[in-house]
C-alpha cells in the first residue's frame, strides 16, 4: 500500500472544508447528490416521442430507431426525424413542400431525405409557412419549404421542395445555431457573428430598412465587433445574447416583446438597457413574448401576456423585463416557441414548470408539472403540439464508449488499482487515470494495487476520480470547494471550470462571502467576479450574514474598496 500526501483542504479562515457524505443531507441551499443523480437519470432516460400525435403514424419498431426529431407545422402535423443509422425521414401534411421530399404531397409513410442522410444534424428551426433551416455538425446550412419572402436565403421567392445548402456569405463560416421567425431566418457562427435573411416588414432582419433580404447578410450596427453566443426569434422579432451577458433586440415591438419600454419597431439591434447589471445566458421567444435566463438562475419575461405567458400572475403586457418567480429553486432552462403562447422552465432539482396557454387554459403563474423535461410540456399542452427545439433521444439499449467508461467507474471486477480514502475503497483503472491526468502519469507504478489518500475527503476524491471517467462532476455546490482545491493542486483547468460552474449554481446570500473567499484563495477569477456581483446585487442581506461578520480583514478591505468603485454605497 502506498500513501500519497497532498495539501490539506481549507475553507474560510483556516477551517476545514465541510464535506458531506453521499448519504448525508447537504446544506439547505445546496443540491443533494441524490437530487443530482435523479436529474441525470431523467436526462438519460429515453424520451417517449409518442407523446406527439404525429408519431402515431410510425410503428413501434420505427420509433425505437429514432435518435433526433422535430415536430413542426401550423397544426403539429409535420415531422422530421433522424435514425440511429443517421438516415433522415419526414412525414406529414407537407405544406409548401416543408418536408423536403421533392413535392407538395402529404404522406403518412416516412420518406427518406437522401441529401441529408449521414450529415449529422446539429440544430434545426422552422417558420410559420413553414420553412425549415438546419445546420450540420460541420456547420453547413440547409433550407427548404415556404419561400414567398426569401426566407430560404437562396435569392429567390420560389418554394424549396428539397433541402439545399445555403452558401452565399457563409463560405468558410461554421454555423452553430439557427433560429426562425414566421418568415425570416437567423444563424449564429462559431466566431460569434449573426446572419439574417427573409421577411423584413418590421425590421426583423436588422438591416436598418424594411426591405426583404433575399440572401444571408451579417447583422452589424451595434453588433459590430461583439461576440454573440445565443440567438432566438419571435414571430417578427430577433434576439441576440452577447458573451458579456447583454441582450440586443430588433424587429416588431407592438406587444413590447423587445423589452425596450416602448411599442415602436426597431430596425437595427438595440441593447436592453433595463437589464443593466444582469448577465443573461439564454433567450427564448414565444409568439410575441420573450424569456431570458440569467447566470444566477433567474427568469425575466416581457411582451404579450394575453394568456399569462409571462408568468407574472396577470394578463397585462409588459414592455420592460419583469422577474418571474419559480418557487425558490434555481432555473437551468427556459423554453418557448414562436408558434405558441406557452412557456416552460426546468429547475436545478429537475422540476418542470409551465405557464401561458396550456390546452386552452390561461395559466398566469408557473405551475409545477410531473414532467421530467420541458419538451413534454409542448407535447402535451402547447397549441399546436410542436417541439421547441430539435429533440435528441438517447437509446436505452446501446452504450457508447463514453457510457461504457462511465459504467466501469468503481467496478471492482475490472479495476486494477484501488484508492483507500477515509476507510473506503474506490476502484479504478491505471491506464485510464494515466491517459486522463498528468498527475497520475507521474505517480502511478505498475505494481501499485492499493494507494492510500489521507489529505482529501472521500466525497471529494471520489468525485475527482469519477470526473476522469465521465467529464462531469456530481457534488453539492458547497462541497465543490474541496474539489476546486484539488483541481488547483493537480492543475486540472477544465475541472476547475466545472467546479466554478457548480459553485455558482449554489450561491445564496448566506454562503456568498464564503464562496467569494474561496474564489480569491484559489485564484478563480471568473468565479470571484461572479460572487462579487452577487454580493453587490444582494448587498443588504449579505452584509447581515455571519459570513460577512467573520470575513477576513484583507478580503473585507478589498471588497469595500471594489464595491465603492462600482457605486454600491451611493444613496
Amino acid at each position: 500500500m502506498r500513501n500519497i500526501c497532498c495539501l490539506p483542504i481549507y475553507f474560510q479562515k483556516g477551517a476545514p472544508a465541510q464535506i458531506h457524505m453521499e448519504d448525508e443531507p447537504p446544506p439547505s441551499q445546496g443540491v443533494s447528490v441524490k437530487v443530482l443523480e435523479a436529474t441525470l437519470l431523467s436526462a438519460l432516460k429515453m424520451l417517449d416521442v409518442g407523446k406527439w400525435p404525429i408519431f402515431s403514424l410510425c410503428s413501434q419498431e420505427e420509433l425505437k430507431l429514432i435518435r433526433q426529431a422535430c415536430v413542426f407545422g401550423s397544426a403539429g402535423n409535420e415531422v422530421l426525424y433522424v435514425t440511429e443509422n443517421d438516415e433522415v425521414f419526414a412525414l406529414g401534411m407537407n405544406c409548401s413542400g416543408c418536408l423536403g421530399t421533392g413535392d407538395v404531397q402529404s404522406t403518412i409513410e416516412p420518406k427518406r431525405l437522401d441529401v441529408l442522410c449521414g450529415k449529422k444534424i446539429a440544430c434545426l428551426s422552422y417558420g410559420s409557412g413553414p420553412h425549415v433551416v438546419l445546420a450540420t455538425e460541420e456547420g453547413e446550412v440547409y433550407t427548404w419549404g415556404h419561400n414567398a419572402y426569401s426566407q430560404l436565403g437562396n435569392g429567390t421567392t420560389n418554394h424549396g421542395l428539397v433541402p439545399c445548402q445555403v452558401s452565399t456569405n457563409l463560405v468558410n463560416k461554421k454555423v452553430i445555431e439557427v433560429a426562425c421567425g414566421s418568415h425570416h431566418s437567423m444563424v449564429l457562427t462559431s466566431d460569434g457573428e449573426v446572419y439574417t435573411w427573409g421577411y423584413n416588414n418590421s425590421g426583423q432582419v436588422g438591416s436598418g430598412s424594411t426591405a426583404n433580404q433575399p440572401i444571408p447578410r451579417r447583422v452589424t450596427s451595434c453588433l459590430q465587433n461583439k461576440v454573440v453566443v445565443n440567438i432566438a426569434c419571435g414571430q417578427m422579432c430577433s434576439m441576440a445574447v452577447l458573451e458579456n451577458g447583454e441582450v440586443y433586440v430588433w424587429g416588431y415591438n407592438g406587444n413590447g416583446q423587445l423589452g425596450l419600454g416602448s411599442s415602436g419597431n426597431q430596425p437595427t439591434p438595440c441593447r436592453i438597457a433595463a437589464l443593466q447589471g444582469i448577465r443573461v445566458q439564454r433567450v427564448a421567444c414565444g409568439c410575441a413574448h420573450t424569456l431570458v435566463l440569467t447566470d444566477e438562475g433567474q427568469i425575466y419575461a416581457w411582451g404579450a401576456n394575453s394568456y399569462g405567458q409571462l408568468g407574472t400572475g396577470n394578463k397585462s403586457n409588459q414592455s420592460y423585463p419583469t422577474a418571474v418567480t419559480v418557487d425558490k429553486d434555481r432555473v437551468i432552462e427556459v423554453a418557448a416557441c414562436h408558434s405558441a403562447h406557452t412557456s416552460a422552465a426546468k429547475t436545478q432539482s429537475g422540476q418542470v414548470y409551465m405557464w401561458g396557454q396550456c390546452r386552452g387554459q390561461s395559466v398566469v403563474l408557473p405551475h409545477l408539472t410531473h414532467f421530467a423535461c420541458t419538451d413534454d410540456v409542448f407535447a402535451c399542452f402547447a397549441t399546436p403540439a410542436v417541439m421547441w427545439r430539435l429533440l435528441s433521444v438517447e437509446p436505452d439499449d446501446h452504450l457508447t464508449v463514453a457510457q461504457s467508461l462511465k459504467k466501469e467507474f468503481d467496478n471492482p471486477e475490472t479495476a486494477d488499482v484501488k484508492f483507500l480514502v477515509d476507510g473506503k475503497y474506490i476502484h479504478v483503472h491505471k491506464v485510464l487515470l494515466k491517459i486522463r491526468c498528468e498527475h497520475f502519469r507521474s505517480i502511478l507504478n505498475n505494481d501499485d494495487e492499493i494507494i492510500e489518500m489521507n489529505e482529501f475527503s472521500y466525497p471529494v476524491y471520489r468525485a475527482f476520480l469519477e470526473y476522469l471517467y465521465t467529464d462531469s462532476i456530481r457534488l453539492p455546490p458547497e462541497d465543490a470547494i474541496g474539489l476546486l482545491d484539488l483541481a488547483t493542486l493537480y492543475r486540472e483547468n477544465r475541472l476547475k471550470k466545472l467546479c466554478q460552474q457548480t459553485i455558482k449554481q449554489g450561491i445564496c446570500e448566506e454562503n456568498a462571502i464564503a464562496l467569494l473567499s474561496a474564489a480569491v484563495k484559489y485564484e478563480a477569477q471568473d468565479l470571484e467576479e461572479f460572487c462579487f456581483r452577487f454580493c453587490i446585487n444582494h448587498l443588504t442581506v449579505v452584509t447581515q450574514t455571519q459570513g460577512f461578520a467573520e470575513m477576513d480583514h484583507d478580503l473585507l478591505k478589498s471588497f469595500i474598496s471594489k464595491a465603492s468603485r462600482v457605486g454600491a454605497f451611493r444613496n
